[in-house]
């Protein structure tokens, strides 16, 4: 069976160019309001995700919008769980006035990361997603909380790998601001992605080889050279002969 992988990229966040990055992604997650985005702009990203064919997102975040959702709030579980039901239904409803079916959730900077490890917030996203409709994916950090939470709860789950983000050794996210974090060389990624789509294998910072699922691959949206990046990425996945479709599409 020939390798197969979703690419998506983070995008309606009012940074980038998205126009220039979705011809080259397959699912893009769709920033509702929490860290960015308002009714203007998710409607942008929704058309264009229909003029691309690309599968449409939410991307629920903390409410942070000052610290674009990467700063940590203490939000109990049923806390965390109103917003992301908030910022859902937000997009839904706008999705279905230009006729978009959403494909998937994906949490967005601190929460995402908080629910790699946290059980109870995993289990409060993975539950708001089921109740608001169970055919949504839930996408999350390969191998993480999130994912568990989201298969025990009935939701197809999408493991998901980064092109352009450093690796600890226990297969987690390398915090920003930290030595490594961010990839900054594109060829270093594309040499990344390589090892992840083909191997499911990432190199973590103290060198060891560390095994992960790659379901789909995540590309930020909010670098400088995200369009840059999307394009390459595309180009070699195809060149190895791996096919790139949104998850759950058919072959």
């Amino acid at each position: 069976m020939a390798v197969r992988i979703d690419f998506n990229c983070d995008l309606g966040e009012g940074c980038g160019d998205d126009a220039a990055i979705l011809p080259h992604v397959t699912s893009a997650s769709i920033a509702c309001g929490g860290h960015a985005g308002d009714e203007a702009s998710m409607r942008e990203t929704l058309r264009l995700c229909r003029a691309h064919g690309v599968a449409a997102g939410a991307h629920p975040s903390f409410e942070d919008r000052e610290h674009f959702g990467r700063r940590v709030l203490d939000k109990a579980p049923a806390e965390i769980a109103r917003t992301v039901r908030e910022q859902i239904e937000r997009l839904r409803a706008i999705a279905r006035e230009e006729g978009v079916a959403l494909a998937h959730v994906k949490p967005h900077g601190a929460l995402y990361n908080v629910a790699a490890d946290n059980r109870d917030v995993a289990n409060a996203i993975a539950a708001t997603v089921a109740a608001i409709d169970p055919a949504l994916v839930l996408y999350g950090l390969s191998g993480s909380a999130l994912t568990r939470a989201g298969a025990e709860h009935g939701l197809r789950v999408a493991h998901e790998v980064f092109a352009e983000r450093g690796y600890d050794a226990r297969g987690r996210l390398r915090p920003r601001g930290t030595p490594g974090a961010v990839i900054e060389s594109l060829d270093d990624a594309v040499a990344q992605v390589r090892r992840l789509a083909l191997h499911g294998e990432v190199v973590a910072d103290d060198g060891r080889v560390v095994p992960v699922r790659a379901d789909t691959l995540c590309l930020h949206g909010d670098r400088s050279d995200a369009a840059e990046f999307a394009r390459a990425v595309r180009a070699a996945l195809e060149a190895d002969g791996i096919a790139v479709r949104a998850f759950g599409a058919a072959a």
